[in-house]
């Protein structure tokens, strides 16, 4: 089948009524022209979650990510604002940080080019020596960065409209949780073997959970309490899950006196698209956070946060 009949029928999918919702076509997950579509209309212009804010509390904390094929890196800075800039030295190309952690300064590990926490170029060896050259024309060039209710985001594209504004009607469900508060305990970076739309495909849907998580969470959820959004939004779609009293997870602790009614007891799982996803609980937060790396490949950022109450 030609990438545009595929393209066709998905569109046809998409605008199914949920009763009568079928699969999509299988090209749509293994032809590299359909990835190459999505880097560039999706990756490209959306934007994209490296993590937690609170990953990176402190002056100086860090931590990388990419966009695409382009590395970036989010960095605190002194005032407790977060910035984003291109992780890639000005002079040869290097990159310049891996992982997380925390610096005072980025050092290229190729010739010492020293950016501060700002993305000015601070030091370049020997370059004093050229006549034609200027530190101020050399800054890294800086990514687009808000955060929201917690999250950081970032995005290649100028004109794409603020976080806030896309999120605005699923603000009040996830503000509540005052998820902005909870602490992390773990992040992990993965490859995994699949197409990037299959896994968040399964993420979004519940189906599975009590047959294929009957030991953990699928042990506690009711199919029939799922609720899902009225609207159909281009930017994001949720799910609520209930738990039940037997649970050992998923509850809001004795110290919990900002949830009410079911919500001490009510999960949400957002997806925000394109490949941002997270299950939000009154005392956790899981997430997702994909990055494609081929047709059958995908980046994956797994983290977890606690509920400071927990």
């Amino acid at each position: 089948m030609a990438l545009q009949d595929a393209l066709g029928k998905l569109q046809d999918t998409a605008a199914s009524p949920l009763d009568e919702a079928f699969s999509s076509p299988p090209e749509i997950y293994t032809n590299p022209e359909m990835l190459k579509l999505e880097l560039r209309e999706l990756f490209e212009r959306e934007w994209h979650c490296p993590g937690l804010a609170a990953d990176i509390p402190e002056p100086g904390d860090y931590v990388t990510f990419s966009i695409g094929d382009q590395p970036v890196f989010c960095i605190r800075q002194k005032d407790g604002a977060i910035r984003s800039f291109s992780n890639v030295c000005r002079h040869r190309m290097m990159q310049l940080l891996e992982g997380s952690g925390n610096t005072r300064t980025i050092v290229c590990p190729y010739h010492a080019w020293t950016y501060g926490q700002d993305g000015s170029l601070r030091g370049a060896s020997q370059m004093d020596r050229s006549q034609v050259f200027n530190r101020q024309d050399f800054c890294l060039p800086e990514i687009r960065t808000e955060i929201w209710n917690g999250w950081i985001y970032i995005t290649l594209n100028q004109d794409a409209a603020p976080v806030a504004q896309l999120l605005a009607p699923m603000n009040d469900l996830v503000a509540q949780f005052r998820m902005d508060r909870y602490v992390p305990c773990e992040t992990q970076d993965h490859v995994w073997q699949t197409n990037w739309k299959l896994l968040t495909e399964n993420f979004m849907e519940g189906y599975h959970l009590p047959v294929a998580h009957k030991a953990t969470v699928g042990q506690w959820i009711g199919l029939d309490d799922t609720v899902f959004p009225d609207k159909v939004s281009p930017h994001f779609t949720w799910q609520t899950f209930t738990k039940g009293e037997t649970a050992t997870y998923g509850l809001a602790a004795d110290a919990n006196d900002y949830l009410e009614g079911r919500w001490r007891h009510t999960t949400i799982m957002p997806t925000v698209f394109p490949a941002h996803m997270y299950v939000l609980a009154p005392d956790h937060v899981w997430y997702l956070s994909l990055r494609p790396k081929g047709v059958g490949e995908v980046h994956v950022r797994f983290g977890v946060a606690l509920a400071p109450e927990r």
